[in-house]
């Protein structure tokens, strides 16, 4: 099966510990394509960028199996750029700058045929801007969301709004707090769960995540590495990971979606071993399937 994506690309400028880069390909559709498409396939991105977005990686999107006829391209307008500098912990970081850019009147435009896609995936994008898609798509089988802090902060009411009507829910701990006003992440997560997603997927970073469905609950920590290059895109390539995994199986189960999380854990890993997106453009399927084993070692008892 096929996957829907909406979200930003962007051309990040990246400093950590270990080095800098600028200009290097980003955003959550990127990551999210990317990782979904050594699963699922054709996975279709909608999205924005400027004449500036090159060829290259046009062509790096299309050999993973994205389908752009959903990115809008601008003429003479210049792509989304973000910079930011992580500290020593990689946990935290200081955003330089942000230039939306040809993001800034991003209006999803979901083409015609594509409307009946039965997976589909909301980027970390503004939610109203979330809620004008899920009002072009038609009887989809299961909605994948992600979120943010700031649209926590400035657009909460429109955000319980989406989560009304998505299946899966994916954030990190700091934000199932502020949505719920409660500490215990047990009960932020009865409290969300209430709300309307079916799943929840609360992320905790190095120390990994926690699904939670009905009365059952996952708990799965993330792949350990001596050492880390570039944090960004991490959730995304968790969340593309688990998403076209899904979609290619066609199951929504409980018992599926936990072995979805475990191969979205592995393409975190591997998107974190290098800068951008370059852990990601040239895995082979053995190695996917040999950190999965791994990760399965890992957990066994």
């Amino acid at each position: 099966m096929s996957l829907l994506i909406i979200g930003s690309i962007a051309f990040d400028t990246i400093e950590t510990p270990i080095d800098k880069v600028e200009d290097t390909l980003g955003g959550s559709a990127t990551y999210i394509c990317l990782a979904a498409g050594y699963f699922s396939k054709p996975n279709y991105i909608v999205g924005v960028v400027g004449d500036d977005f090159k060829s290259e990686h046009i062509e790096m999107l299309e050999k993973h199996n994205t389908d752009l006829q959903g990115l809008q391209i601008i003429k003479g307008g210049k792509t989304f750029r973000w910079g930011g500098r992580y500290h020593e912990n990689l946990n935290d970081r200081d955003t330089l700058f942000t230039e939306l850019n040809v993001f800034e009147t991003f209006n999803p435009q979901i083409p015609n045929n594509l409307r009946k896609t039965e997976f589909v995936l909301l980027g970390n994008i503004d939610p109203p801007l979330q809620m004008n898609v899920l009002n072009q798509i038609e009887s989809p089988k299961f909605i994948f969301c992600d979120t943010m802090n700031l649209w926590i902060d400035i657009r909460k009411k429109e955000l319980l709004e989406v989560m009304e009507k998505v299946d899966m829910l994916v954030i990190n701990d700091s934000e199932s707090k502020m949505i719920s006003g409660e500490k215990n992440i047990f009960k932020a997560a009865e409290y969300i769960q209430k709300i309307g997603p079916k799943y929840l997927i609360i992320k905790k970073g190095e120390h990994g995540a926690i699904l939670f469905y009905e009365d059952k609950m996952f708990s799965i920590p993330a792949f350990p590495l001596k050492q880390i290059s570039d944090p960004t895109g991490a959730g995304d390539s968790f969340l593309g990971g688990l998403a076209g995994y899904v979609a290619r199986t066609n199951d929504i189960s409980f018992k599926n979606i936990k072995k979805g999380i475990v191969y979205g854990t592995c393409m975190a890993s591997f998107c974190v071993e290098h800068f951008s997106t370059k852990g990601l453009e040239n895995l082979s399927e053995d190695e996917i399937e040999n950190r999965f084993k791994e990760m399965k070692e890992l957990t066994e008892f």
